[in-house]
């Protein structure tokens, strides 16, 4: 997800210590990409898929504090086979400072499995975004905190779940960024639609690739490890995502 924060550089003491944040980022996108390719053993289900995501940020004022955010997300699921999963999700947020920022949305999810029937949710959300760190030589760590209530037109009780999600953006070229991530989801009851506790965990690497001014594409590889009261799945997802910021 493109950043809504922007905070003004913390300036790096003396060239070396650039360059050390710099290497640090490389490397730590190296050992995510790593954890992510890695499988535990006890999961036996893999499929691979092709995730595809479109997402705008605009504000609405002059001082640039209150924003809208929106975005749609189309994941091929199957061996890429089929549309196994729609989500459409909206957020109406407000600007604390420059690096800090909370919003509140709705989303609409359409997942389609092959075998059970498909399942219409209605989910509300609640987020809070910081910007971590930010140097001159162009490195950024984000962090975003989601609070979900999730309600399905399949069943009557409301799943919440806490989502963490923390970004690192650091410049390899003039123009280019290494992207990587982690988010695991945490499931923090039990209904007919989750079993509580953790439940998937995220990891992403890429490579962003600015189109034009606000614009920007980001392909990668993303790992989404399931689990589940059976055997667990990973997911292995071709991940290009569109961002628009206006």
């Amino acid at each position: 997800m493109a950043a809504n924060l922007s905070e003004p550089s913390l300036q790096a003491s003396t060239e070396n210590s650039s360059m050390h944040f710099s290497r640090f980022s490389l490397g730590g996108a190296i050992a995510l990409a790593l954890f992510a390719t890695a499988s535990p053993a006890s999961a036996t289900e893999e499929d691979f898929n092709i995730w595809t995501g479109q997402f705008i940020v605009v504000d609405l004022n002059e001082e640039g504090d209150w924003f809208v955010r929106g975005e749609a997300q189309e994941r091929f699921t199957d061996d890429a086979d089929r549309l196994g999963q729609l989500l459409l999700r909206s957020l109406v947020g407000y600007r604390i400072n420059d690096r800090v920022s909370i919003g509140g949305g709705y989303a609409y999810i359409l997942t389609d499995p092959v075998g059970p029937v498909e399942v219409n949710e209605h989910r509300f959300y609640q987020e809070l975004n910081v910007r971590l760190v930010e140097t001159s030589g162009g490195l950024t760590i984000d962090s975003r905190t989601r609070l979900e209530q999730r309600t399905f037109e399949e069943g009557d009780q409301t799943a919440w779940r806490f989502r963490n999600f923390v970004q690192l953006r650091a410049s390899i070229t003039q123009n280019n960024k290494v992207i990587a991530y982690t988010e695991p989801f945490i499931e923090l009851n039990e209904t007919e639609f989750q079993r509580g506790g953790l439940s998937v965990w995220r990891n992403f690497v890429g490579v962003s690739f600015p189109l034009a001014e606000g614009i920007e594409v980001v392909p990668g590889y993303l790992n989404q490890y399931v689990i589940r009261d059976g055997e667990d799945r990973i997911d292995h997802i071709a991940n290009v995502n569109l961002f628009l910021n206006f």
